[in-house]
């Protein structure tokens, strides 16, 4: 029997999807104190992102993006675009893997070699992956009230501790909407709004076919308004240039934090929020990676295709020498390259569909 979710755990997972690693940066920080502006822009193009992305998947609800792309362009052609899309799943997983280590060694595990962190965080995800996929959406149910309360604590605690300088938002477009524009597209489209693409793996999961496009757009919607917020506050505390130098621009902000001599030093609350959405955004694009080859090239099983691409995420988590490098890499290059599979492939998949007629068709059931 295909595994099935419920409209919570859709809900669920793209909060914590789009929220993932998203508070780790300063996205934005060219547009200066107009970057929360720049975030907003990137977010309703994201919107109508998402609004091409589920058009796509009425058109044949039961199929994932292999599928997809089969119905789109033919048998070949669509198995090799669906490659490269595996490459980039599992890049981006890489990516994720390669953060958590850095998070944690600049943070709570100073004295741990990186390596053995990102070996734990992708053996976790390993377990919750070969597990099945309910797996997995069962344990961001059960993460989203510990997210939201955390949140939501640290942001009181925020307001009650009058560190926020609306001064700091001042003046609005100084220099007009070319720099949030500049800096709203490609780059903040790309990471995070783009990166809904991945659900193309998922919505076909999903029995309620109607309330699909609702319920996605309500979610999207919910956690894009949060991550603006969030710019918000990082502007308003830390003021544009110690926002644009900052590592980690939130944890920087909460650790300013002082309620009454006590409460205090809370960063390791955010390091472990940090921690729990990094893990999300990284399991999720390793079994969007594993479900794609599977999918490809049914001859191999699951267990082979999760353990080769879990060495292939490993190793190659290294290849950035430090983690300068590794920001740069994918801040200003690889979001530029992003655009290819989020906005290009996808439009042109729409027009095929839109000229071939294609409708509905049953895919396979799968246990992944």
């Amino acid at each position: 029997m295909p595994v099935q979710i419920s409209k919570y755990q859709l809900f669920v997972m793209i909060i914590l999807f789009e929220i993932g690693s998203t508070p780790l940066f300063a996205l934005g920080s060219s547009a200066k104190q107009d970057s929360w502006l720049a975030m907003l822009a990137a977010a309703i193009a994201g919107f109508f992102l998402l609004l091409l992305f589920l058009a796509i998947q009425r058109r044949a609800p039961d199929q994932d993006l292999m599928g997809l792309l089969k119905l789109s362009f033919g048998k070949w052609i669509g198995t090799c675009v669906g490659v490269t899309f595996v490459i980039y799943f599992a890049y981006e997983s890489m990516r994720n893997v390669r953060d958590f280590g850095e998070i944690s060694n600049l943070t709570l595990l100073n004295t741990t070699p990186k390596y053995v962190t990102m070996f734990i965080i992708l053996l976790l995800a390993f377990y919750a992956i070969i597990m099945g996929v309910d797996t997995l959406f069962r344990v961001t149910e059960a993460l989203l009230p510990i997210v939201a309360i955390s949140y939501g604590f640290l942001i009181f605690l925020i307001c009650i501790a009058g560190l926020i300088h609306i001064d700091n938002m001042l003046p609005v477009l100084e220099n007009g909407l070319s720099p949030v524009l500049k800096t709203a597209f490609p780059d903040i489209v790309s990471f995070p709004f783009g990166q809904t693409i991945i659900f193309f793996m998922i919505w076909h999961l999903f029995p309620d076919q109607q309330k699909l496009k609702k319920l996605s757009l309500i979610a999207y919607s919910t956690v894009a308004l949060f991550l603006v917020a969030m710019n918000v506050l990082n502007i308003t505390i830390l003021g544009t240039t110690l926002v644009a130098n900052s590592t980690l621009p939130f944890l920087q902000t909460v650790q300013l934090i002082e309620v009454g001599d006590i409460l205090e030093r809370l960063d390791v609350m955010v390091t472990l929020l940090l921690f729990l959405g990094l893990f999300v955004k990284m399991t999720t694009f390793y079994w969007g990676a594993v479900y794609a080859l599977t999918h490809l090239f049914p001859s191999v099983n699951k267990r082979q295709w999760l353990i080769l691409v879990g060495i292939l995420i490993f190793i190659t988590a290294f290849l950035e020498p430090n983690y300068s490098i590794h920001v740069w890499l994918g801040l200003k290059f690889s979001v530029k390259i992003y655009p290819l599979f989020q906005v290009i492939i996808p439009i042109l998949m729409f027009i095929s569909m839109l000229f071939r007629k294609i409708t509905a068709q049953q895919t396979p059931s799968s246990d992944i």
